[in-house]
């Protein structure tokens, strides 16, 4: 039986059909019973008069029971608009009641229960139209990519999710084994290593809609296994592959969407993104750089000497016809909310003819004349002022951004702006471990080899896709030669046992004639987040986990017998 209550039109009137799906609502109007049947296609109405046969039994449904009717199809008296069906009904003749259903734990066409409930009864809360159009945009997806690729001479190759737990990553998800006592497999992080090997074993052009797993603290759009559509590319530059994901990317909103994007896509180096933005992944839908302004400020006050001749910068916001909506109270909001990203404090200026604000007793005549020009500043324009470390400034204007443009609906919400980031660091400094490691991963190519001890400022042949202030995706082209690669691993403070250990794998691979490659990995629930327009990653994956990586639905991950445990050789500790 095929999805299709939407197939039907004012063109199928008197014809005669069967449909089947579950009751949606039911509406008895002391005579006439109106049913909304539901099927994955949507709605059409059923109408069961008095002198029916099966009025009684009509009487009887409730929402959510599974039904098969069979009738005539009428037109309406009254046309629903907003149904594909709204012009037909279907006069119901016979009536099976396939299955019943009890009271729901929620209500399935409203947003008003608790989201732990609806996680609880997931497959209840699927029934809902707009989580089934997400989950259906993401099949659509999918096939855009696997038509895209394979057209483009990708074969798709299915790469192990039994692997060896490796370092320079996140967490890994272990395994143990049974055969092998004490000894554990890892659920791959990403295809990586394998997808370089492919390119060693000759396939040239790789793809794989492929299952990724991370042990590490989630967020909105964030899950412990998450899908990406994976590349590899041999004999290819970054400009070959950038030039397939463009052509990717506006394949899938063409078919998706019905949008055509604009090629080629805009690119900007990581300090560019930086500088400007505050982040690496810039949401390029409103127009609000970082301003520096250091050269201006630096002698205005003791507090911006002293910033400066510590090696730290002064940097601001030009907010446009603003000051009016920002009271001393809500910039004392926005101060706090700098705070949170290490700030020491937010400076501000009003300009109305004169500036007022808590710097402004500093606005001598060439300051504020240097400040005018600079920001064209026109009445009611607001600046905003983060100065000290360079780090924490650009980081915290950052987010300052963002948050003003939603305070102020500064963002395009049907508009999608992308941007290629290039020229990643080479390694960067991990708090945690107190030690310089991998920005992408260990096996990325340095654009300069013989500035590779520089870690500060080494660069790296590794490029990031972002759209909406999302990065959707990132690669690199890869280290094809063992000189190379040991030399990385070296810098990153392995030793030749140990890296032998970890990668010799990949290591002896790269003796054996491996290609010049690169590729890249787009992270497929974000994407689709985006072209739903939700923002919780929960919303386009079917059965997602809490932000406790927990199945409320099937109360995963669950405690095992000690049979189990005794057969794997493992012992919880208390």
């Amino acid at each position: 039986m095929k999805v299709n209550n939407v197939k039907y039109n004012i063109n199928n009137v008197d014809e005669e059909v069967t449909l089947k799906g579950w009751v949606n609502k039911k509406r008895d109007l002391g005579g006439l019973i109106f049913i909304d049947l539901r099927d994955r296609s949507g709605l059409i109405q059923l109408v069961i008069k008095p002198e029916s046969k099966v009025y009684e039994s009509a009487l009887t449904l409730k929402n959510e029971y599974v039904i098969e009717v069979t009738g005539k199809i009428v037109q309406r008296e009254k046309a629903n608009p907003n149904l594909k069906t709204g012009e037909i009904e279907v006069e119901v003749e016979d009536l099976i009641v396939l299955n019943k259903s009890e009271e729901l734990p929620f209500e399935i066409d409203k947003n008003n229960s608790l989201e732990d409930t609806r996680l609880k009864y997931r497959y209840l809360d699927l029934r809902r139209e707009s989580l089934q159009n997400n989950i259906i945009t993401k099949h659509k997806i999918m096939q855009s990519t696997r038509n895209y690729l394979n057209n483009n001479d990708f074969i798709e190759i299915e790469t192990p999710i039994l692997c060896k737990s490796t370092p320079e990553g996140a967490r890994d998800y272990l395994v143990p084994s049974r055969v092998n006592k004490g000894k554990f497999y890892a659920l791959p992080q990403s295809p990586q290593i394998y997808k370089q090997l492919l390119m060693a074993s000759g396939f040239e052009k790789y793809y794989q809609i492929a299952r990724c797993f991370r042990d590490e603290d989630l967020r909105a759009d964030r899950q412990p296994e998450f899908t990406q559509i994976d590349l590899e590319m041999s004999f290819a530059d970054e400009n070959d592959i950038m030039a397939l994901t463009e052509g990717l990317l506006a394949s899938i909103f063409k078919d998706v969407k019905g949008i055509n994007i604009s090629l080629p896509i805009n690119r900007m180096t990581y300090d560019e993104a930086i500088n400007l933005y505050g982040s690496d992944k810039p949401d390029l839908r409103f127009d609000m750089p970082i301003e520096d302004v250091t050269s201006i400020l630096k002698d205005a006050a003791p507090m911006f000497t002293e910033t400066v001749n510590n090696g730290g910068i002064i940097n601001g916001l030009i907010v446009k016809d603003a000051a009016d909506k920002y009271s001393r109270k809500d910039i004392d909001k926005l101060t706090d909310f700098v705070k949170i990203y290490k700030a020491s404090g937010l400076a501000f200026l009003k300009y109305n003819e004169e500036f007022t604000g808590s710097i402004a007793k500093f606005m001598t005549g060439d300051i504020t004349s240097s400040l005018k020009e600079k920001f064209n500043l026109q009445n009611n324009d607001l600046i905003l002022i983060i100065f000290g470390n360079k780090k924490i400034v650009k980081n915290a204007l950052g987010f300052l951004r963002l948050k003003l443009a939603k305070d102020l609906n500064l963002i395009k919400e049907n508009e999608y702006k992308f941007v290629w980031i290039t020229d990643f660091p080479m390694f960067e400094y991990s708090e945690e471990d107190e030690r310089y490691i991998a920005c992408h991963h260990p096996f990325t190519e340095p654009k300069d080899l013989n500035n590779l001890s520089d870690k500060e400022n080494a660069k790296a042949r590794a490029y990031d896709i972002v759209l909406n202030g999302y990065e959707i995706g990132g690669g690199s082209i890869r280290i094809n030669n063992p000189e190379m690669q040991e030399k990385v691993l070296e810098e990153l403070g392995f030793t030749k046992e140990r890296a032998q250990d970890s990668f010799g794998f990949l290591l002896d691979a790269l003796k054996y004639g491996m290609p010049p490659e690169g590729g890249l990995a787009l992270g497929l629930e974000r994407l689709t987040m985006i072209l739903c327009g939700t923002e919780n990653i929960r919303d386009v994956i079917a059965f997602p986990k809490t932000a406790s990586a927990s199945c409320l639905m099937s109360g995963a991950p669950n405690t095992v017998s000690t049979e189990s445990l005794d057969e794997l050789n493992i012992k919880i500790k208390e």
